[in-house]
């Protein structure tokens, strides 16, 4: 009997839609995209009423367009299947998707009238014949891209799952509430245009706080004793019982601090020390051993950013926008994933490849699996990794650029987890002069193991062969001068890493925290490429540390991940949680807004008095977009300039001074200080 039923499959991402299509094309299904989301909250206003905490979803005036042909395609269909992501986004992104199909004719949209400033709320006109049934509407769900994913998932349909759904809900009324709240407050207290958020201002804090940080510590000098003894060197690690190396710890805001000096903070006491030795060293003892080194684990969504940004120096969020493609593709699983867990059936794939493509000897005698050992892992996903090990998936060696870049990251890291362990004999010299204990180490591949798949590289360095009683002369004793460190500012890698540690935001949010900390000019990148906050920032951060403590404190934002969690797994229920939080906050608010001090954003002057007024002096504020040059005695006197952020090259095409600028998106690029009458610009600095 032929299936005559007509069916259609609904996902977001029309590169997602192009992939299955092509699965399911001689099958007579239909598959179309709605292109993210199709129904959220109002941008001009709150949306959320907040006595029910119940939100307000309006459709944005562009996606008439796709909700009219989802309806056009819906009419005289039997079965809709929606395959949206398998996350709490996504489950959300199915839900409205359900609610559209089964409410045609209730949809509020926000259209501009001609003539008129702002919003207007319209119907939308159609889909009055469309009458669906809840059953004939299902939710599958998948984690990779591929022929045998997607018809499995279509065996096992069921519902959306409205506990995800409601998280989804949560934290986004959590965010608009919190920001449409304080933002206000801001523009009264600090400076009209700013706005806040609950997890971003968070971030900024820890920004501002290290800053603080690094102001605050005190680099003391020290001195490090090397010997070279020609073929290899040595290094002084013990004088008498006492070990030259002593590590200090102190206390930051987001955890401890270690770091390492010596004994030695005069360089008289080396020269005194070294000046005693005997001419002659000896090897006092000689030990070689076999070690092992076993595989880490596959990337998860935070593990995969930090890595990206550490080898290419990619942003979280050009991380996650190439690895949607990956996804989309169906060349690699769902890249939003607390876990590192691997299926079965994955694990069995790569093992096979590594006995072909290397030999048994390359195979992991057993079965290797990695526990998840994050406690806030939300949905039940696998670790990222490539959909196929083998050579046969002709598109991922078509990959160029910044997707093959990543791809072959993603594979080696989750093919290598079933590799056989390296072997290295590791050989340790202990030499001694009087009562100074000197050491050297050595190192030697016996078999590379799973390194040959991840590609890493170890380097041979090999020490003479020597016993103990040898006798040896130093060429050189190399005196080495050095300062503490204090801590680092914060790269977008450990950024992520600091988050992830105190449970702040989920998979799918760190990028879009940093992305957003950025383009409202709270934070910046110095020439390192590591964030320091702009006076902005700081004025801000300090007015909400003040003010809302609690709110920007890391156990409370921690905690509210934690029920959000507990809301995706039907454990509390999400109005209930925002009534709560809205009891106390909502106080603290009007508290704020009467009693609060307005606090001053600081200015950097340059040294030339205003050409307009003549009496204010010309200083540097951070707008909307980016670095300018106004009077001090704004607003009073509103003379502005554009600011040039001098980059250290003349202009390829007119010969004029190259400078610094930025998109509206806070992303850096390079143009000429002769704009407008120049408009060479590029993403890379000339040489």
């Amino acid at each position: 009997m032929t299936d005559m039923t007509k069916k259609l499959l609904i996902v977001e991402s029309p590169t997602k839609a192009k992939t299955i299509g092509k699965y399911l094309a001689k099958s007579g299904w239909q598959v179309m995209a709605t292109v993210g989301h199709l129904r959220d909250l109002p941008r001009s206003n709150m949306g959320v009423d907040l006595d029910s905490f119940e939100p307000k979803y309006v459709v944005d005036e562009a996606k008439v367009k796709v909700i009219k042909e989802l309806l056009r395609q819906a009419k005289g269909i039997d079965e809709i299947y929606l395959a949206t992501d398998p996350d709490r986004e996504g489950e959300a992104i199915a839900w409205h998707t359900e609610w559209i199909l089964l409410h045609p004719t209730e949809l509020v949209v926000l259209k501009t009238k001609k003539g008129k400033r702002g919003k207007v709320e319209e119907k939308v006109k159609g889909g009055s014949r469309l009458k669906l049934k809840k059953g004939q509407i299902k939710r599958i769900s998948f984690h990779e891209v591929t022929k045998e994913a997607v018809e499995g998932a279509l065996k096992q349909s069921g519902q959306v799952d409205m506990d995800l759904v409601n998280a989804q809900q949560a934290r986004r009324v959590l965010d608009r509430v919190v920001g449409y709240s304080l933002s206000p407050v801001l523009w009264r207290k600090v400076r009209r245009g700013l706005s806040a958020g609950r997890v971003q201002s968070v971030a900024v804090r820890l920004i501002c706080e290290r800053e603080a940080e690094i102001k605050a510590f005190k680099k003391e000098k020290f001195y490090r004793v090397g010997v070279d003894f020609g073929k290899f060197g040595a290094e002084l690690v013990k004088v008498g019982k006492d070990r030259v190396e002593v590590k200090q710890k102190i206390a930051l805001f987001d955890g401890d601090y270690q770091y390492t000096k010596t004994i030695f903070d005069r360089k008289s006491k080396v020269d005194k020390l070294v000046g005693a030795w005997d001419k002659e060293f000896v090897v006092e003892k000689v030990v070689a051993k076999e070690s092992k080194r076993s595989p880490i684990p596959p990337f998860t969504t935070s593990k995969l950013q930090q890595t990206a940004s550490r080898l290419f120096g990619w942003s979280g969020k050009q991380t996650m926008s190439v690895a949607q493609k990956l996804y989309e593709k169906g060349l690699i699983t769902y890249h939003r994933t607390d876990a590192v867990n691997l299926s079965s059936k994955a694990i069995a794939d790569f093992r096979k490849f590594i006995a072909k493509k290397y030999g048994q000897e390359y195979v992991a005698e057993k079965v290797r699996v990695f526990a998840n050992r994050s406690k806030n892992a939300q949905e039940a996903h696998e670790a990222i990794r490539p959909t196929k090990a083998g050579d046969i998936d002709k598109r991922a060696m078509e990959l160029v650029g910044r997707e093959k870049k990543l791809y072959e990251l993603i594979w080696k890291r989750a093919v290598a987890t079933q590799g056989s362990v390296a072997k290295v004999e590791r050989t340790k010299l202990d030499i001694v002069n009087k009562d100074s204990h000197l050491v050297a180490k050595g190192v030697r591949m016996l078999f590379d193991g799973f390194l040959r798949i991840s590609g890493e590289k170890v380097e041979d360095q090999l020490l003479p062969k020597l016993t103990e009683g040898d006798k040896l002369k130093a060429k050189k004793v190399n005196i080495e001068g050095v300062e503490t460190k204090a801590p680092p500012r914060y790269s977008d890698a450990s950024l992520v890493a600091s988050l992830e540690k105190q449970g702040i935001g989920r998979p799918s949010t760190y990028a879009p925290i940093i992305a957003t900390i950025q383009v409202r000019q709270y934070v910046e990148k110095d020439d390192n490429r590591r964030f320091k906050p702009t006076n902005v920032g700081v004025a801000t951060n300090q007015f909400l540390v003040k003010n809302f403590e609690e709110i920007l404190s890391l156990p409370f934002t921690a905690g509210m991940e934690e029920d959000l969690d507990k809301v995706a797994e039907g454990k509390l229920d999400w109005k209930k949680m925002m009534k709560r939080f809205w009891k106390v906050f909502d106080k603290q608010v009007k508290k704020v807004m009467e009693k609060a001090e307005r606090v001053k954003i600081e200015t950097e002057k340059i040294g030339e008095k205003c050409p307009e007024c003549k009496e204010g002096e010309l200083v540097i504020r951070v707008g909307r977009f980016g670095k300018f040059i106004s009077c001090s005695r704004f607003p009073d006197c509103k003379y502005t300039r554009q600011y040039k952020e001098l980059a250290g090259f003349k202009c390829p095409e007119c010969g004029a001074e190259g400078v610094i600028r930025k998109t509206r998106r806070g992303r850096k690029f390079y143009g000429c200080s002769n704009y407008p009458k120049c408009k060479w610009m590029s993403w890379k600095k000339p040489n």
